[in-house]
């Protein structure tokens, strides 16, 4: 676990529950995500469920940030609708948020027990998808010889 603990961003917070609680209808949208990209800008997004699957709000939140240009994200949150609070990300967005920001932080916990952890610390001894890819002039996975 992460020895120095990251301070908890409330306004992050209030912004994903902002959006839960004005956009969220129905079962096609249960949770919202918001973010603080490296520049300080807030990006927020919500899931698009559908009955054969569906991105979660995390990933949508990563699409929704890239089309705002940005590209660096420092920590996230996710919280679902009718008043059910922080919500930690599930492993597929685990996994995703790693890969894509691997020094990314996440506010995890419930009440006074809130607390800002590294995405690694949710997924440790995980599979680095970028260690594994191949580089176009070489036979062998990146950062291997």
């Amino acid at each position: 676990m992460t020895t120095h603990p990251h301070p908890v961003d409330h306004e992050l917070i209030e912004a994903a529950a902002h959006v839960a609680r004005t956009r969220c209808r129905g079962d096609n949208h249960t949770m919202a995500a918001a973010a603080r990209a490296r520049d300080g800008r807030i990006v927020t997004a919500m899931n698009a469920y559908h009955f054969t699957g569906g991105p979660c709000a995390e990933l949508v939140l990563i699409g929704t940030a890239a089309a705002q240009g940005a590209y660096e994200l420092d920590t996230i949150v996710a919280v679902g609708d009718r008043d059910r609070g922080v919500v930690p990300p599930c492993g597929r967005c685990r996994q995703v948020l790693l890969d894509y920001f691997p020094a990314l932080k996440v506010v995890v916990g419930a009440g006074d027990r809130l607390r800002t952890v590294s995405i690694t610390d949710l997924l440790p001894e995980s599979y680095v998808w970028a260690d594994h890819q191949l580089d176009a002039d070489q036979t062998t996975p990146l950062g291997t010889s």
